[in-house]
């Protein structure tokens, strides 16, 4: 080939792409959705799960595929993000599952049950032991369809205003508490109450609620509770990890072009690992600057700990007896909860018992 043969080839594949190029970017959609979070913008981490994924979505599709985030109650109330997803007010949402289990008690799966699962065994079990199948069955019902977009670890165990030594103490004690762990409370005597994140103080400060639990100490720390609740229990039994989610409209997303479901389940699943590595990034100083500022750490009794857990299986054997949907995603969870907590006794358990108890000299 010579130099005016190589110069026209040149020419003619150049002008093919610059053809092309538009050509295909017609093949893709400008879509625009908007998201309802359950969550104030004043919670970052929280809140910031749908920031992330609406960033990575944009920038994997260069910018055609737009996710506008808004805060609870900007567009619907916080606990209103799945019936708004349902039909149609909103095209997705952040929130927590267990916050409708006044529905369906089988809604508590995709955030976390009472003396459940951690968050890497919450994730192995979504992943790899059937937990994304049976919950996107589930969800499906409902019109939903359900990417895992976040997780907290096991959080720690609410704010009191006076000490609880026994299961006694619980009684009439009215807690802001969230889903089946709201239940297990009351069957010890106390007053469960669901509040949304932005309400909570006000409750603890005005004597409406005499406890309340949310997250862990970077998010508590900014909702300000250790003012008027000093008394810091841990660990949150009910929330051995607490997993968000993020809700599509089921029949916006199967109308959803292929490539740009899959440009939101990798945003979701980034989200969803990001999450947790910030917690695990700011919890440690807030906890260090609460303890400094006066704040009363507590461990839970064990005594407490052992009726709080024999009555979280009461309840679960109960629905499962009287509830399908619930049994049907119960008794694998059961099966695979046995399974991966007898392998985590034997490594991870050991060596954590370990180096936490023996720190180097």
């Amino acid at each position: 080939m010579n130099k005016r043969q190589l110069l026209k080839s040149t020419f003619a594949a150049t002008a093919a792409v610059s053809v092309a190029a538009p050509a295909l970017a017609q093949t893709s959609p400008n879509v625009r959705w908007r998201l309802a979070s359950s969550f104030p913008k004043s919670l970052d981490t929280i809140y910031g799960g749908a920031e992330v994924l609406a960033k990575r979505v944009a920038a994997i599709t260069g910018g055609k595929f737009q996710i506008s985030v808004h805060a609870a109650g900007e567009l619907v109330p916080a606990f209103g993000v799945v019936d708004a997803v349902q039909n149609g007010a909103v095209e997705c949402s952040h929130t927590a599952s267990y916050y409708f289990v006044g529905k369906n008690k089988a809604f508590a799966f995709d955030t976390t049950l009472p003396f459940g699962l951690n968050q890497r065994q919450q994730n192995a079990w979504m992943s790899y032991g059937g937990g994304k199948q049976l919950v996107g069955d589930f969800m499906r019902e409902y019109g939903i369809v359900s990417f895992a977009g976040g997780n907290t670890g096991v959080q720690m165990g609410g704010w009191f205003r006076k000490e609880v030594k026994t299961v006694k103490d619980l009684k009439g004690l009215k807690i802001r508490i969230a889903g089946l762990g709201g239940e297990v409370m009351a069957r010890l005597g106390a007053v469960p109450l669901q509040l949304p994140g932005g309400e909570i103080y006000q409750a603890l400060e005005k004597g409406t609620i005499d406890a309340a639990e949310w997250v862990g100490p970077y998010d508590d720390e900014k909702l300000g509770f250790y003012k008027v609740a000093p008394h810091y229990y841990y660990p949150g039994w009910w929330e051995s990890n607490s997993q968000y989610s993020f809700y599509i409209n089921s029949k916006t997303w199967d109308a959803l072009p292929k490539d740009y479901q899959a440009a939101f389940e990798a945003a979701a699943a980034e989200a969803n690992g990001d999450m947790m590595a910030e917690y695990d990034f700011k919890n440690p100083p807030a906890l260090r600057k609460l303890v400094g500022g006066g704040v009363k750490l507590h461990a839970y009794p064990t005594e407490m700990l052992k009726a709080a857990q024999n009555e979280a299986f009461a309840l679960y054997e109960e629905e499962a007896a009287k509830n399908p949907t619930f049994r049907k995603i119960y008794e694998p969870w059961k099966k695979f909860r046995a399974e991966v907590m007898l392998w985590h006794r034997f490594a991870e358990h050991t060596y954590s018992n370990f180096v936490f108890n023996n720190p180097p000299k």
